[in-house]
């Protein structure tokens, strides 16, 4: 391992061509002895890059359709060798086997081709074994062979290259290291796919319990400035097999995004992903502060505003459809930290060019579905993620005073909208647009109280909708002070008749939904 590793012979396996001309090129230019299979050796050859194929190597050809080119001792022998170690080196003699210096390979595009939407026959057929096979041969022998598995590394494996005739220690330590990544994160969308219901058209295990083996690898797009606070080191990590952070956000405009801009703009997006109709909401530490639904979004934004102005300075704004000149003009006379939204037209972009440092993120807005993992100290604990399915047809009026049809309206906007404010979660509602929240408490009562303060007067057009039952009857007793004239809530408690009882007495109407939505 000491010193620099000559490279006089490659072996070439890539499924991303990228810069796979200019590299046999300056690889041959060196004299170096390049061994390739498939299309890749093809691309080679057509460019001119002479190119001896595995085939005259191993002695056999390409089978089964590809899928059998390069598992032979010919080729893993030479990987594998030590050349530290005279017996190894006496054992390929003996064979006839000739040593690689550097292994050139990535992989089947196996998670492009799920996200195609390929049938599983054509996803199989993605599914790579030569591939990391020899990758993980080589970044096992790293102390006698480089291996690359991506073309971003190209440029400096060629410079050392070119500057001293092979592969320092600390390159091949590196690039073994990232061989290892990449064929773990490789495996490991695998093994996702595999784990998906509705396989084998029955029910199985995977679709009745969660996984025996949750298997998380993320990749670090971009180092922030900090954390949640300066004394903190923050960076922003992609998952494997995913289209990217808020389901492949693009930054088109604005400041760098920090931690906390992109722990809102994911809360932001959850809120407006429940609407169907224009929405817009307002999140400011991780609660959404204010949210509305309107014919365009400008009017959403406009409704959404009114819920509290205060805390809307310095917030994350989310828009469930194209922002217009309308919509962006709406946000002009507030300061915004970020707008996130699937599209902007043109017109809207020049709107926010005007301000500089709002940054203008788009994003596919979406309800999510699937798992949640949420990190603990050495462990983890994984859930389904909470999606709002329940409709009026699954809830029940449990009072003697029936919903008016507005209030129906307001009561599943609002119902809504709990479902994404930090638990005890209180959310007073009138004609579609938030009045008032109270967020993140640690008892039901003073919750309904910090939303009834806000809302004043206001409080008398709203319904209210609570994320959990009442424990008690006292939260409805405050409600209906406050002026309250509905509530929507899961139901439950021990003291359900109680809680009913107090919003007969003050002739409110009461839905149960039968469904919880705490968000720790």
């Amino acid at each position: 391992m000491n010193g620099v590793l000559p490279v006089k012979r490659a072996l070439v396996s890539v499924a991303d061509k990228s810069g796979l001309v200019d590299v046999g090129r300056l690889l041959a230019k060196h004299g170096i002895t390049l061994v390739s299979s498939g299309t890749a050796a093809s691309v080679l050859r057509e460019a001119g890059v002479p190119v001896t194929p595995v085939s005259e190597v191993t002695g056999f050809p390409e089978m089964l359709d590809g899928r059998v080119k390069t598992l032979h001792p010919n080729v893993h022998a030479g990987i594998l060798a030590d050349k530290r170690n005279p017996e190894h080196l006496r054992q390929l003699e003996r064979q006839r086997i000739e040593p690689f210096d550097l292994v050139i390979v990535n992989l089947y595009p196996f998670v492009q081709t799920v996200r195609s939407g390929a049938s599983d026959a054509q996803v199989i057929e993605q599914i790579d074994i030569g591939g990391p096979a020899m990758v993980r041969a080589a970044a096992k022998n790293f102390g006698s062979v480089g291996v690359v598995v991506s073309p971003d590394d190209y440029g400096q494996v060629m410079g050392e290259i070119e500057r001293l005739g092979g592969l320092s220690e600390s390159t091949r330590l590196r690039l073994a290291r990232k061989a290892f990544e990449h064929t773990m994160r490789y495996d490991a969308a695998i093994a996702d796919w595999l784990a998906r219901p509705g396989r084998s058209g029955g029910p199985s295990e995977v679709e009745t319990e969660l996984p025996q083996q949750v298997d998380l690898t993320f990749r670090r797009r971009e180092t922030l400035r900090y954390g949640e606070n300066p004394h903190q080191r923050g960076a922003l990590y992609a998952a494997s097999g995913g289209p990217g952070p808020l389901g492949g956000a693009d930054v088109l405009q604005g400041k760098e995004m920090s931690f906390n801009n992109w722990l809102d703009a994911e809360a932001a997006r959850a809120v407006v992903a429940l609407f169907e109709e224009p929405a817009a909401a307002v999140v400011k530490h991780h609660n959404p502060c204010g949210a509305a639904q309107g014919p365009t979004l400008a009017e959403a934004y406009a409704r959404a505003l009114e819920g509290d102005p205060v805390s809307a300075y310095g917030g994350i704004v989310a828009f469930n459809g194209e922002v217009d000149e309308a919509a962006a003009r709406a946000m002009a006379d507030v300061f915004t930290e970020v707008v996130v939204a699937p599209g902007y037209t043109p017109d809207a972009l020049t709107v926010f060019a005007e301000k500089r440092n709002l940054r203008v993120v788009r994003s596919p807005i979406s309800q999510r579905g699937g798992i949640e993992v949420r990190p603990i100290d050495w462990g983890a604990l994984v859930q389904d993620a909470d999606t709002i399915s329940e409709t009026r047809e699954d809830m029940k009026v449990v009072t003697v005073n029936q919903p008016t049809k507005r209030q129906w309206d307001d009561l599943l906007f609002a119902w809504k909208v709990a479902a994404r404010v930090k638990s005890n979660a209180i959310v007073l509602a009138s004609n579609r647009a938030v009045v008032a929240v109270g967020a993140g408490q640690m008892n039901r009562l003073t919750a309904v109280d910090i939303a009834a303060r806000h809302a004043g007067e206001r409080a008398r057009e709203c319904v209210l909708a609570s994320d959990a039952y009442f424990p008690f009857r006292d939260g409805v007793d405050r409600a209906a002070e406050a002026g309250v004239g509905a509530i929507i809530q899961p139901g439950g408690s021990i003291r359900d008749g109680e809680v009913i009882a107090s919003a007969d007495e003050h002739g409110m109407a009461m839905v149960f939904t039968g469904r919880r939505h705490f968000r720790h």
